[in-house]
């Protein structure tokens, strides 16, 4: 592919190694803060970054499908019984974001990133 504008933005991104990196790097700063950290408790985290992968790989245009849940079902319980709300969504792309930022990511692809991760906010959560 030559011109950019063909593309994905997983391609654009730096594919499986800057995915990677930057899952690696995200589940750091979501772990090491306080505001949602406790989501995470008992949760096997090398499985949870493999699943984030997957999903990143696919939202971003880098797989043809994803066999994980969906982000309802998967957060349903959060929502429920760990009361998942907007502040918590809004630190986790905080997160996401700063992460982007510091492994020097072209603030245009941040927007695109930002963009995906934001229209996943209501099935996450399950409104």
């Amino acid at each position: 592919m030559t011109e950019s504008s063909e593309q994905t933005l997983f391609e654009k991104l730096g594919g499986k190694d800057a995915v990677e990196a930057a899952v690696d790097n995200f589940y750091e700063k979501i772990m090491a803060d306080e505001r949602i950290n406790f989501f995470f408790d008992g949760v096997d985290m090398k499985r949870q970054r493999a699943k984030q992968k997957a999903f990143m790989t696919y939202a971003f245009g880098g797989a043809p499908n994803y066999d994980g849940l969906s982000m309802r079902k998967s957060h349903a319980h959060l929502v429920e019984e760990k009361g998942l709300n907007d502040s918590h969504f809004d630190a986790v792309a905080e997160n996401l974001q700063k992460t982007l930022e510091e492994l020097g990511v072209a603030a245009d692809l941040i927007g695109e990133v930002m963009a995906v991760v934001g229209s996943t906010r209501d099935d996450i959560l399950n409104r």
